[in-house]
C-alpha cells in the first residue's frame, strides 16, 4: 500500500472538513471544536481558563484533568492561528488545592488572635485540679470545641483544621510557558493585571501570612511569521499610558449576577486594540458570558466562541447577537475613541 505524502493528506483534510463559521458562539468542547477551526483563521485568541479553584463548571476536573484541558488546547493554537498572530493567556499566578502528600501549616497561637477567650494555661489549671479529665472532658466545661482544647494544649493551630488537608500551592506560568512552547507557540510578552485588592470584592482577610490576590498575569505568545506592528492602533497618549507598559492598572467585575467568574471588558479592549486589525477573527475557547466576544464586534472585529456549559453559551449568544444589533443600528459608540 503506497503511502499518502503529509503535504497531500492536509490539502485532502481541507477539502474534506467542514469547518466551522465565524461570528458564533458554539456549545461544546474546546478540545473537540477547535480541531473543527478553518487552519491559519485566527489573529488573536484572547482567553481565561477554569482556574482550579472550586467554581461549579471546574468541579468535574481534577488537577490533572485540568492540566491536559489546558495543554490539549493551547497545542490546537498552532493549527488555527495564523502565521504571525498570538494567543493571550490570562490566569492568576497561583493555584492553591488541597493536596495530602504535604505537611500542614501549623502556626503558634496568639492569644490576641484567638476568637476564642481560652488559654492553655487556663486549661493546664483545669488539668492541675483534675489530671483524669480528657480533652472532650475539659472542652465541655469551657464550652468550646475538643479541636480548640487540643490546639491549645499543643501550642499550634493547623490551617484549615486537623481533618483538613493542606492547602498546596503551585505556580501557573511555568505550565502554560511549557505547553505553548511544547506546541510550537513562543512567550513573546507579558501583562501584569493589577485589579482592586480581594476585600474590595466581597471577599475578606484571613491571620494568615499569605497575600491578599491582588493581580493577574497576561502571557501572550507568538506564531511565527510576519506580524504587523502598527503604533497607529493607539493614540500616543494611550502608548504611554498602557500600549508600552507592563502593569496594567484596572477593576475586576464587581457584580458576577450571571457568571461566577468574569473578566472586565477593559482586558480583551485592550488586547483587541493592540493586537489586531479591524475585519480580523477573535477566539475565545473559554466564552463563558461573552466579554471577550462583545469586546470584538465593538472594535468591529469578527468573533468566535466556544462554551461547555448550555446555561453560558446560551448567554454569550444573547449577548453578541445584542451587540451586533447595537453596531448595526449605530447605537454603539466606538471604545476606542475612548482610550
Amino acid at each position: 500500500m503506497s503511502r499518502i505524502p503529509s503535504k497531500t493528506r492536509q490539502r485532502v483534510e481541507q477539502n474534506t472538513t467542514e469547518w466551522v463559521g465565524i461570528n458564533r458562539v458554539i456549545c461544546g468542547d474546546s478540545r473537540e471544536v477547535l480541531q473543527r477551526i478553518r487552519p491559519d483563521s485566527i489573529a488573536l485568541s484572547v482567553w481565561s481558563p477554569p482556574y482550579f479553584v472550586g467554581k461549579s463548571y471546574e468541579r468535574h476536573l481534577s488537577y490533572e484533568d485540568w492540566e491536559a484541558l489546558l495543554r490539549d488546547v493551547i497545542a490546537q493554537h498552532t493549527r488555527i492561528l495564523r502565521p504571525g498572530a498570538f494567543m493571550a493567556v490570562n490566569i492568576a499566578d497561583i493555584l492553591c488545592y488541597p493536596d495530602t502528600s504535604i505537611p500542614r501549616f501549623q502556626a503558634e497561637n496568639v492569644v490576641s488572635k484567638n476568637r476564642l477567650p481560652v488559654t492553655r494555661e487556663a486549661i493546664l489549671k483545669i488539668l492541675e485540679r483534675q489530671p483524669s479529665l480528657n480533652r472532650y472532658e475539659i472542652a465541655e466545661r469551657l464550652g468550646v470545641s475538643e479541636q480548640t482544647v487540643d490546639r491549645r494544649l499543643k501550642n499550634n493551630n493547623i490551617r484549615g483544621g486537623k481533618h483538613s488537608p493542606q492547602t498546596r500551592v503551585k505556580l501557573t506560568g511555568h505550565l502554560v510557558e511549557d505547553f505553548a512552547y511544547r506546541s510550537g507557540l513562543y512567550l513573546y510578552d507579558r501583562r501584569v493585571w493589577a485589579k482592586d485588592p480581594a476585600w474590595e470584592n466581597s471577599r475578606w482577610h484571613s491571620n494568615s501570612y499569605r497575600a491578599v490576590d491582588e493581580f493577574e498575569h497576561i502571557y501572550i505568545f507568538w506564531k511565527p511569521g510576519i506580524t504587523k506592528v502598527d503604533r497607529a492602533r493607539l493614540s500616543r497618549e494611550e502608548w504611554s499610558r498602557w500600549g508600552s507598559r507592563a502593569v496594567w492598572h484596572f477593576p475586576s467585575v464587581r457584580t458576577n449576577d450571571d457568571h461566577e467568574a468574569k473578566f472586565p471588558s477593559e482586558l480583551p479592549r485592550r488586547l483587541v486594540r493592540l493586537l489586531t486589525e479591524p475585519g480580523d477573527v477573535v477566539l475565545d475557547p473559554f466564552a463563558g458570558s461573552g466579554t471577550a466576544l462583545v469586546t470584538a464586534i465593538e472594535l468591529g472585529r469578527a468573533f468566535l466562541g466556544v462554551e461547555l456549559q448550555p446555561t453560558y453559551a446560551a448567554l454569550a449568544h444573547r449577548a453578541c447577537m445584542k451587540a451586533t444589533q447595537s453596531m448595526a443600528h449605530g447605537l454603539w459608540t466606538n471604545p476606542a475613541r475612548s482610550g
